[in-house]
């Protein structure tokens, strides 16, 4: 299932064509993908949408053209007299700032055209290294037998770990690919929290400002009034800001923004500029 498959269940299910996700999961993936509904899609481009976190089986002894379990094998090996601690020695140098190439079958472009669909007509091209960041890099279950071995990957956008599971065969003078993956978590949105699809309902979605998880003004009347015209607003007596958050609000999105909460809805998204907060979306009309 693809992710623009479970946009379109969510879309069926909640009845309403005004649903997006972020961070596109891989179709033989299962786990976290993060979805928005009616107006919290305005939210997407401010979500706490890193590190994701990522379960992945590693299958030793054999390549594919995907790199993962979905492809045609182009290489095998004896996996067999693969250990534990060789596996171990070689994953330190995939923790940090990295190179990786990514692979045929992704959705970048070369030349106007996706890699995939240049892919699918037997095409390869050459792909420039792009710099990616792993966190962490933990192994979960040793290989046995050789057969695979499961990770947990830390890490920023951008990466593949398929990619990350060939170049780990690779730098054990094996062929590999990733065989399933799992992924754990987003940012702050993590699996156990997830609700799994068939169980989707409007009662169980997350109200706009904990998915957005920044900090949060209590506005009047007046000042919401005031807010929904895009217009400027001062924090005075009665509206206090929530304790422990400075002055001028730190975090969120980025130094000096807030969320505004009208009546226990959100109602903008506020940056603090001059002694005044200005709002620069608004969610309400």
């Amino acid at each position: 299932m693809t992710s623009h498959d479970v946009v379109g269940r969510v879309r069926r299910a909640l009845k309403t064509k005004r649903v997006g996700h972020a961070g596109t999961l891989d179709p033989d993936a299962t786990g976290v993908l993060v979805v928005a509904v009616g107006q919290a899609t305005r939210l997407l481009p401010y979500l706490p949408l890193e590190p994701k976190v990522y379960l992945a089986t590693v299958g030793f002894g054999t390549a594919t053209d995907t790199e993962d379990a979905s492809g045609q094998v182009t290489a095998t090996a004896d996996a067999s007299g693969l250990t534990e601690e060789a596996l171990r020695s070689v994953l330190p140098r995939f923790v940090g700032e990295i190179a990786q190439v990514p692979p045929m079958v992704s959705a970048l472009h070369h030349n106007g055209q996706r890699l995939y669909d240049l892919a699918r007509q037997g095409i390869t091209v050459e792909r420039e290294a792009r710099t990616i960041t792993i966190h962490a890099l933990e192994l979960v279950a040793p290989p046995s037998l050789g057969a695979g071995g499961a990770i947990r990957v830390t890490c920023g956008g951008g990466t593949y770990i398929r990619t990350l599971c060939k170049d780990i065969g690779e730098a054990l003078g094996l062929p590999a690919h990733m065989a399933t993956l799992v992924r754990e978590a987003v940012g702050p949105y993590a699996l156990a929290d997830a609700i799994p699809l068939e169980e989707i309902d409007e009662s169980k979605l997350l109200p706009m400002h904990e998915a957005l998880g920044w900090p949060l003004l209590d506005v009047s009347d007046a000042d919401a009034a005031e807010l929904k015209l895009g217009r400027t607003i001062q924090l005075t007596p009665p509206f206090a800001k929530p304790e422990g958050v400075p002055e001028p609000c730190e975090g969120g999105g980025g130094e000096n923004t807030c969320a505004a909460l009208h009546n226990g809805q959100l109602l903008a998204l506020l940056r603090y500029e001059t002694g005044r907060w200005q709002p620069f979306k608004v969610f309400a009309g």
